[in-house]
């Protein structure tokens, strides 16, 4: 028996880079899935199929999770089609890094309404069907940038940090309920991100991290599981730095 299995889980930005691992290791332990990018492109329906052979429902949804009106109509639509939603990783993510000296408004608004306040848009469109169940984890994407800032990533680092008290606030609004929230800070994560740098900058960022390398996407993907899953029921409010102790 997998460790998610019942149990449904709804993943923002789903289709690529951590968002994907999160949806293929949470199908692999037995998870219903609940998909959301913001098109249901190509790459959208085969991650679908691929996902629906292992024997889970999955459904991919096209929102825009930065939108408030698009989340609560993403969680009516799925309420139609699921028995409910156990688990919410709010994923989805952006970056438009450059100095505070050069950084536009627009660039700073952008990365604030994706990164932040879709996780506000989400939580909050799945609190009521979570108070129902009694019964309920939230798994917030943040980063080791949100917890020790970065030069150039001064709008990411500030919504990363915002995550990180957003979760604490939700842990101690809602534990009376029985839901949980936490987060997880990844640091530097090999992605189709990360593919785009040099193998000399790749390999200046994994001098500086004492485990000698970047992690991939399933290793954070497995420290998602456990915050989903019963294993971690006594868990709640806490950041879960996954970044082979860069932060420490």
């Amino acid at each position: 028996m997998g460790l998610l299995e019942g149990k449904t889980a709804l993943i923002t930005g789903a289709s690529r880079g951590i968002g994907k691992a999160l949806a293929e290791r949470f199908a692999d332990e037995g998870a219903n899935l609940i998909l959301t990018d913001l098109f249901y492109d190509e790459n959208a329906k085969a991650l679908e199929a691929d996902l629906s052979a292992k024997g889970v429902k999955v459904k991919m949804y096209a929102s825009d999770a930065s939108k408030f009106d698009d989340a609560q109509k993403l969680v009516d639509e799925a309420m139609k089609d699921f028995d409910g939603i156990h688990i919410l990783v709010n994923n989805a993510g952006i970056t438009r890094d450059t100095l505070l000296l050069r950084m536009t408004e627009e660039q700073w608004d952008m990365v604030i309404n994706v990164n932040l306040k879709s996780a506000f848009n989400l939580t909050k469109a799945v609190q009521r069907t979570m108070i129902k169940q009694r019964e309920g984890s939230i798994i917030n994407m943040s980063s080791v940038v949100g917890v020790g800032g970065n030069a150039g990533q001064a709008n990411y680092s500030a919504s990363k940090a915002g995550m990180i008290g957003f979760t604490k606030s939700v842990a101690k609004e809602l534990g009376s309920r029985s839901i949980r929230c936490n987060a997880i800070a990844p640091g530097f994560i090999l992605t189709e991100m990360t593919d785009k740098l040099g193998e000399d900058v790749k390999k200046a960022w994994a001098d500086q991290i004492p485990l000698r390398r970047g992690g991939t996407a399933d290793e954070v993907a497995k420290v998602a599981v456990f915050l989903g899953s019963d294993l971690s029921s006594y868990v709640s409010g806490q950041v879960v730095q996954v970044c082979g102790a860069m932060m420490t």
